[in-house]
């Protein structure tokens, strides 16, 4: 028992030995710490005691109490707090250090946008997709300053309590119109509670607008073909029962069902021909066309047209070749659309110009564009119509546009040709000034293609 009490002693004896060591080896440590963090001050303080002693007359034993006592002040501050914050400042912060995670990686690499959001909301890493969503999207911002609909806020502040996926369906008005779907994901571990907050976007407006267009596409479609075959069934009834015997019933009759037969003849041919060029829109034209050339074939195949509708028609011709990439075919079918429409919705007896210019390009080593306008002085369109003009079987006045033969789908038509070819369409109307559409083609050169452009102008 008494060997046991002695060991018991030796060995508090020893841990308090150590914990004395320890505790003297800190305390050095400390002052270690103070002097070197006040190395120079007291340089700077040892450097004028010796200059008041050698050149004031300063008494040598008062000038080394001196320096004693201000290093002892040294010794007995705590730590400078500049110090501290210093460390603190140049010490990665906890925001950082999660944005360099692994998480952050698969953030990165996602093709939807993607943000990474803390416990409380602050949004801590991003991907590019997520930034060009959001312009005004920010490390260190709360997620309430982009996306404000109240259920996603709601999932945000619920997603460790919830402890699942949740779906948000929410549409923006500003700065554009768009409906997205958001997934708030918590990616707590076991019991965690306090870890980060996943969320992807999906933006489906895109997906939507297609099959709204989709839909109205077909139930246009099916709508101008229904009404010719209407007329033309109820005629052929009247013929075959009333009728039967009338000669001047079938004189009345005969034409209008010829009439509604070329209209779904032309119906059908825009069809085909718009289904032809959304097959090819993603294959550019190889062939070299003469712009003038182009005009030529139009001016000669509109001028009966116009003389038959009492239109005036200007044709105006590049001053020298205009070589583009293109299908002939398709620019000459261009120019028809939109002549034709100036004829029907333009001025009675009034004219159309077709303006041929140059747009040199800012840079010189690219090359410019070609610009031809079809332009007209009949009654315009409205600023509201513009935006949707190259819809499908859009039209201003739909009563007018079928009176005169229009199938709605000319502008549509144009626009699909002008995007195969990598151009553009541009309308300016101002109501009662007429109207200008604007076709645009990139200029183009190529060396040792005289060959393809002689067999072009051939065809």
């Amino acid at each position: 028992m008494t060997d046991q009490v002695e060991h018991d002693g030796r060995v508090l004896r020893q841990g308090r030995t150590w914990r004395a060591r320890q505790a003297a080896k800190r305390g050095v440590h400390a002052l270690t710490a103070k002097l070197w963090s006040s190395f120079w001050l007291i340089v700077i303080f040892a450097v004028i005691m010796a200059s008041l002693v050698a050149l004031g007359d300063l008494f040598v034993g008062l000038g080394l109490a001196s320096f004693v006592c201000f290093v002892a002040a040294v010794l007995l501050l705590p730590l400078q707090e500049t110090d501290q914050d210093e460390a603190a400042a140049f010490a990665p912060s906890k925001a950082v250090n999660r944005s360099r995670s692994p998480m952050s990686t698969v953030v990165g690499a996602l093709p939807d946008p993607a943000i990474l959001l803390s416990p409380t909301g602050q949004v801590v890493f991003f991907n590019a997709p997520a930034k060009s969503l959001f312009a005004s999207l920010r490390e260190g911002s709360h997620v309430s300053s982009l996306i404000r609909a109240p259920k996603f806020l709601d999932a945000v502040s619920g997603a460790s309590r919830i402890g699942r996926a949740v779906s948000v369906v929410y549409a923006e008005r500003v700065p554009v119109d768009r409906r997205l779907e958001v997934t708030v994901a918590p990616l707590a571990c076991g019991g965690e509670v306090d870890g980060d907050i996943l969320v992807l976007l999906r933006d489906f407006t895109e997906g939507e607008r297609i099959n709204k267009m989709r839909t109205d596409f077909i139930a246009n479609a099916s709508h101008e073909m229904r009404t010719p075959l209407a007329s033309l069934r109820g005629f052929i009834e009247t013929l075959q029962s009333t009728a039967k015997e009338d000669e001047a019933a079938r004189e009345q009759f005969l034409p209008i069902m010829a009439e509604q037969a070329s209209r779904m003849t032309r119906l059908i041919d825009a069809l085909l021909s718009l289904s032809r060029l959304e097959m090819n829109a993603h294959v550019p034209p190889s062939d070299l066309v003469d712009l003038n050339d182009v005009l030529g074939h139009a001016r000669d195949t509109l001028e009966p047209l116009a003389a038959d509708s009492h239109t005036t028609l200007e044709v105006e011709c590049f001053a020298r070749q205009a070589i583009v990439r293109g299908d002939r075919d398709e620019l000459v079918q261009v120019l028809q659309n939109l002549v034709q429409n100036a004829m029907k919705y333009g001025r009675p007896d009034g004219t159309v110009r077709i303006e041929a210019k140059h747009i040199p390009s800012l840079n010189k080593q690219a090359r410019g564009r070609f610009a031809i306008s079809v332009v007209d002085d009949g009654p315009g369109i409205p600023a509201e119509h513009l935006p949707r003009l190259t819809e499908r079987f859009y039209r201003v006045d739909v009563d007018s546009s079928r009176e005169k033969g229009g199938t709605g789908l000319g502008l549509a038509i144009v626009k699909h040709i002008l995007s195969r070819h990598r151009g553009d369409l541009a309308i300016a109307s101002n109501p009662g000034q007429g109207s200008t559409f604007t076709v645009m083609l990139n200029e183009t050169q190529p060396a040792g293609d005289k060959a393809a452009l002689s067999t072009t102008r051939k065809g």
